[in-house]
């Protein structure tokens, strides 16, 4: 399986997404720079954290303009597995692909730490090697990651089950305890804690691991079929 790695200036994440594709997950993997204009080539796609665009105007708005992000949009339309995390996963709420936006964190700091998710849906792409209400480690580094929706869209995300993680301690003020979410078809992840860096025991986890490994074996499993 090939993945991107889509680049904006001001990713810092970048590295440690594609160290936890080629090093620990063993796929192939290369960088995108944000003005390329083809992902066809690329069976996944991954929007790593960082302050695209000095988080200027608002967290993911500008990035939501680059080239890129149109065949990031063709490439989620197509059915391909599309992750964001943490500053990815605000550019995927800016650009429409994920319901809800992201606001301050209620401490209005900046918060880096390990904290410990719970796996509300396991039968996603992303989420099958996981046990359903599994209890993981994964770190967040943000400052805006209170997620929040109106009711509506809140009902909609629970009706079709497209809450994938929560925190059990909520360490920002998200609604519902939100981490992270799909889209109604399933193949675009947004999550706010980092699984690219708990990949690895000496990194202090490898519950993380877990969900790349998933997306590949749905990828491999389709591919068979």
């Amino acid at each position: 399986m090939k993945f991107a790695v889509i680049v904006f200036p001001g990713s810092n994440c970048d590295v440690d997404m594609y160290h936890a594709i080629r090093d620990e997950l063993g796929e192939e993997v290369e960088y995108v720079w944000h003005d390329a204009d083809h992902l066809d080539e690329f069976d996944g796609i991954l929007l790593p954290g960082g302050f695209s665009y000095g988080d200027y105007l608002r967290t993911g708005a500008i990035a939501r303009f680059s080239k890129v992000m149109q065949e990031v949009v063709k490439a989620a339309n197509a059915g391909k597995p599309v992750l964001g995390v943490c500053n990815g996963f605000q550019i995927l709420l800016e650009s429409g692909l994920l319901p809800g936006a992201m606001r301050r964190n209620e401490s209005l700091k900046f918060i880096c730490r390990p904290t410990r998710l719970k796996v509300e849906n396991n039968e996603t792409i992303f989420t099958s090697e996981y046990k359903k209400s599994e209890i993981i480690t994964v770190p967040i580094a943000h400052g805006e990651g209170n997620y929040y929706c109106d009711e509506e869209t809140l009902q909609k995300l629970k009706d079709n089950r497209q809450i994938v993680f929560t925190y059990e301690n909520n360490p920002n003020g998200s609604l519902e305890d939100i981490a992270g979410i799909i889209n109604e078809k399933g193949n675009v992840l947004g999550m706010m804690p980092h699984p690219e860096r708990a990949v690895d025991e000496l990194l202090g986890g490898a519950d993380g691991l877990k969900l790349f490994r998933s997306i590949v074996k749905t990828f491999r499993n389709a591919v068979v079929v």
